[in-house]
């Protein structure tokens, strides 16, 4: 699949079968995370990557009604901002950087026939204040978002595509 049509056809999954991630996927979606553009190259993300069913479950539960796809998904990755990382002029650039880290995280695991949602969590500080006391992060780890990713029940296979070009949301050289 080209990225334009992983762009294209991306939608998000909130039903997964119980089948696993292989360690070879999980690390191809890692390396796409971390091979997006930041400020400077700063790159101020870390992932914790989540298998076990019982803390996806309390991740799930820490971060809201919508998030309750973490309790089935084959994993979760909780994207973190490394406050050690950010840039003195621009200090929250690290949330696009984070957010751009898991936009290509989702577009890797759908280029490889894997569903995922995006789950916000900054900036709600309940949310924020479930990852940290759950994982026990230290200060210099802010999470940002949850990714629940599996593969797709045949239910959420072949959903129809969102969005595409809207001309009248673009606009040349002037408004």
């Amino acid at each position: 699949m080209n990225s334009i049509d992983a762009i294209s056809t991306r939608r998000s999954v909130r039903q997964f079968t119980s089948q696993p991630i292989s360690d070879g996927d999980l690390h191809t979606i890692l390396t796409a995370g971390m091979s997006g553009p930041s400020a400077v190259n700063a790159r101020p993300w870390s992932f914790l990557v989540v298998r076990d069913r019982d803390t996806l479950c309390k991740m799930a539960d820490g971060n809201g009604s919508a998030a309750q796809p973490l309790k089935d998904a084959a994993l979760g990755i909780l994207v973190l901002g490394d406050m050690t990382r950010t840039v003195d002029r621009a200090p929250d650039y690290w949330v696009i950087d984070g957010s751009i880290a898991a936009q290509n995280m989702i577009l890797a695991a759908h280029s490889l026939g894997i569903g995922s949602v995006w789950l916000g969590t900054w900036p709600q500080e309940e949310k924020i204040a479930a990852q940290r006391q759950l994982f026990d992060l230290p200060e210099s780890a802010m999470p940002h978002s949850i990714i629940a990713f599996g593969y797709p029940e045949e239910s959420q296979k072949n959903l129809p595509a969102r969005g595409g070009y809207e001309e009248d949301r673009v606009h040349f050289d002037k408004w």
